[in-house]
Order: structure tokens, then C-alpha cells, then sequence
């Protein structure tokens, strides 16, 4: 810089020892146009400051440009195909991973093994989590503070004095013959009324037809020493045996009114038929008198029969339960009904029904 310098002033004294050469020649030569002078004394100044800018300005040194061989560039050129290649080569791979990925997974989805694995992981998962939400359970259950109740120890019963009661006295119960031992008066003045002659305009529920000496003797025995339970001897025939039945329901209307229904059993249709006629012309009673919410109900099977009358007991009515002279067999709940009759047929009574059939 400071060479630099010193080239500058020894230019700038030259120049102005030329310069006063030049003056004292242009004394004495002419003098120029006064405009002249002014434009090339700008152009003398605008090149001095043009020199001392860059004289000032620092030069930046350049580096150096290697020169490129052919060889070096030879290997650049290998080094970037190797480079592409092992690119096209890995994202062919990748390519076929995620087509192997997406057949798996297609085969996870459809296949047996493939839900039942995904299934295992959720059961695991959830195995997991139950896991854990009971330890966290136990550990807050552990910090707990469990207060003992405080015991109560309360007399025993037993060590308290028992007071005797005073005994009572056992009621008697009364046979079963004297059921009707009460109303035998009025049991007895319907047998006079029926050994006399029918009365075919009696009122409904009444017995319009008259009876023997042997049906009489019949019902006191059924009343009286049965207590109106048990079986009594066919008289031969279906209608003179609902004859016999058609006093023994006139009899209940007299002692309980609408308090108690009649169940007729008898297992052919033909038969339960028979019986509604022969009850319908002894009591002067409608077809209307016959079902479920009326008087008398038939049955052709034990099993309804029973229904029927467990629910005339709950409902605190009184169940009178007449069997046919064909039944061969009575069930034994049959037995347990406090009002109960059943015909019991001769062998050529039951030959001639099966006869028939």
C-alpha cells in the first residue's frame, strides 16, 4: 500500500512539474477558449479521484482453479451411475415390500388364523389393561383406612325367661260323617219333597222330577254317613244316575246358593252330551246354565277338572265334582276335595258303554 502511494505522488509531481513546463509554454503560447479549459480540467479530476479509489480499495486474492482432468471426471461420472443405480435398486425393493405388506395384510383380514390373531391381540390388550387397572386398584385399596366396626355383643333369646303360655285346649274335630250333621233337617224335608210328585213349573235349580225310595236311601247314606264324599252304586243307567245327581245339586243350592259349582266328568263327548240333556230336564235349566262361568261345567279329562277346582277353592267357593259310571279310574287329587260323588257301574254296565263306543 505505502509503494502504491509513493508511485501516486511521484505521478501527481510529474505531473505538476509538466504541467508548470506546460504553463510557462502556454504563456507564451495563445490562450485557449476558457470553456475548454474548464470541461478538460473536469476530466482531470474525475480521473484522479477514479485512481485513488482503487489505489484505497483492497484487492481480494483469487483462488486458484484446479483444471479438471479427463480421468477425475471419468471417476465422477462412475461414482453418480453407481449411485443411481443402487437408488433404483432400493426403491425397487421398497416397492415390492409394500406389495408384500398389503398381500399380508389382506391375508390377516380374510383368513381364519389372521381374526383369530387379532382377536388374541385385543384379548391381550385387554388382559393388559385389566391388569393394570387392579394394581392401581390394590395400591388404592392398600391405602385405605379401614375403620373396625365396634362389636355388639346383644343377649341371646334363648337365655331370656320364657314365659309359659298356658295351653291351649285341642279342638275336637268332627268326623266326617257330620258334615251335614247341621242341616239335616233341612236335608231330610227335600227327601219328603222328592218322594212326592214332580213339580214340572218348579223354579230353575230346583229338582222338577220325583225319586225312589232307593235313590233316598241312596243320598242319606252319601250325606249322612259319607259326609258327601265317596262312591255309591250305579242305578243301571246314565239318566237315572243324573237323576240322583240332580238331587244332590238342588240339595246345595238349598244349603250354599251360587257358592258352589258343579263339575261333571266324563271322557266321551257323547256321554258329557247325555248329561247336560238329563240335567237340563231334571233342573229346568237353559243352555246358557252350562260353562265356565255357569253353574255346571263338563269335562272330558281329570286334569281340567282339577284346575278348575283348586280355583273355586282359592276363590272360597265350594267345587261338587260328579264322575261318570264309565270312568274306570279317578285320580287321586280328585280325592282331596271335601264334595265328591262317583258312580260306580256294574261289569255289564261298563261292557255295554265299551259296546257301544
Amino acid at each position: 500500500m505505502e509503494s502504491e502511494e509513493n508511485l501516486l505522488n511521484g505521478k501527481q509531481n510529474s505531473k505538476q512539474t509538466n504541467s508548470g513546463e506546460n504553463s510557462s509554454s502556454l504563456s507564451n503560447k495563445p490562450q485557449k477558449d476558457p470553456e475548454k479549459q474548464a470541461k478538460s480540467q473536469n476530466v482531470i479530476s474525475s480521473e484522479k479521484s477514479q485512481k485513488i479509489s482503487i489505489a484505497k480499495t483492497p484487492q481480494t486474492p483469487q483462488t486458484p482453479q484446479t483444471p479438471q482432468t479427463p480421468q477425475t471426471q471419468s471417476i465422477i461420472d462412475l461414482a453418480l451411475k453407481d449411485l443411481q443405480i443402487s437408488r433404483e435398486k432400493l426403491e425397487k425393493e421398497l416397492e415390492e415390500l409394500s406389495k408384500k405388506k398389503a398381500k399380508i395384510d389382506n391375508e390377516l383380514k380374510s383368513s381364519f388364523t389372521g381374526q383369530s390373531d387379532a382377536i388374541a391381540r385385543k384379548v391381550r390388550g385387554f388382559q393388559e389393561y385389566l391388569i393394570g387397572a387392579l394394581q392401581d386398584l390394590a395400591h388404592s385399596a392398600e391405602q385405605l383406612e379401614l375403620v373396625v366396626p365396634p362389636v355388639i355383643v346383644k343377649p341371646s333369646p334363648l337365655d331370656e325367661n320364657k314365659k309359659i303360655e298356658p295351653s291351649r285346649e285341642q279342638e275336637p274335630i268332627p268326623a266326617v260323617s257330620d258334615t251335614f250333621k247341621p242341616d239335616e233337617n233341612l236335608i231330610r224335608q227335600c227327601f219328603s219333597q222328592f218322594l212326592e210328585q214332580p213339580d214340572f213349573y218348579a223354579e230353575p235349580w230346583k229338582l222338577r222330577r220325583s225319586l225312589e225310595n232307593i235313590d233316598i236311601e241312596m243320598l242319606e247314606d252319601w250325606f249322612f254317613s259319607m259326609g258327601g264324599r265317596g262312591a255309591q252304586p250305579s242305578r243301571g243307567n246314565r239318566s237315572k244316575n243324573a237323576l240322583v245327581a240332580a238331587g244332590i245339586i238342588s240339595i246345595l243350592g238349598e244349603l250354599y246358593g251360587e257358592q258352589f259349582q258343579t263339575l261333571v266328568l266324563a271322557s266321551q263327548p257323547e256321554r258329557l252330551g247325555e248329561w247336560r240333556r238329563c240335567l237340563q230336564d231334571a233342573l229346568g235349566l237353559n243352555r246358557e246354565d252350562f260353562g265356565p262361568n255357569s253353574g255346571i261345567v263338563l269335562f272330558e279329562r281329570s286334569d281340567g277338572l282339577i284346575e278348575r277346582a283348586d280355583r273355586l277353592e282359592e276363590r272360597g267357593d265350594l267345587p261338587l265334582i260328579i264322575i261318570d259310571a264309565a270312568e274306570i279310574n279317578v285320580e287321586i287329587p280328585i280325592l282331596q276335595f271335601p264334595i265328591w260323588i262317583a258312580f260306580a257301574g256294574s261289569p255289564n254296565e261298563i261292557y255295554e258303554e265299551d259296546a257301544l263306543i
